[in-house]
């Protein structure tokens, strides 16, 4: 078992910066795959970022490309996400998920492990 917890959510002027977190335990850190998904109302989750065990491989989605960055410290069990120049369109509660197998990364249905959410409001 995982347990995931995120953090650093709030409302924030377009084009401002959030650094949202999200503490893992329950299973050594190191071992397992790591995403960020968000989802808005009235609309489907989708995956926005991932990083893999060893930190060596990540992928974005297109329109946070350049905008958000996925970076994981083992020591501290934690991954985050730098979000910077947020657009209203990035209003969404944002979610941490986690794999231990190999699995494809975009599809929500492959992580095993979720957190509650955090939500993320970005003001015009």
């Amino acid at each position: 078992q995982v347990q995931l917890v995120e953090s650093g959510g709030g409302l924030v002027q377009a084009g401002g910066s959030l650094r949202l977190s999200c503490a893992a335990s329950g299973r050594t850190f190191s071992n397992i795959n790591m995403g960020w998904f968000r989802q808005a109302p009235g609309k489907e989750r989708e995956f926005v970022a991932y990083i893999n065990r060893s930190a060596g491989r990540t992928y974005y989605l297109d329109s946070v490309e350049g905008r958000f960055t996925i970076s994981r410290d083992n020591a501290k069990n934690t991954v985050y996400l730098q979000m910077n120049s947020l657009k209203p369109e990035d209003t969404a509660v944002y979610y941490c998920a986690a794999r231990v197998n190999s699995g494809t990364y975009y599809r929500a249905s492959s992580f095993d492990y979720w957190g509650q959410g955090t939500q993320v409001t970005v003001s015009s």
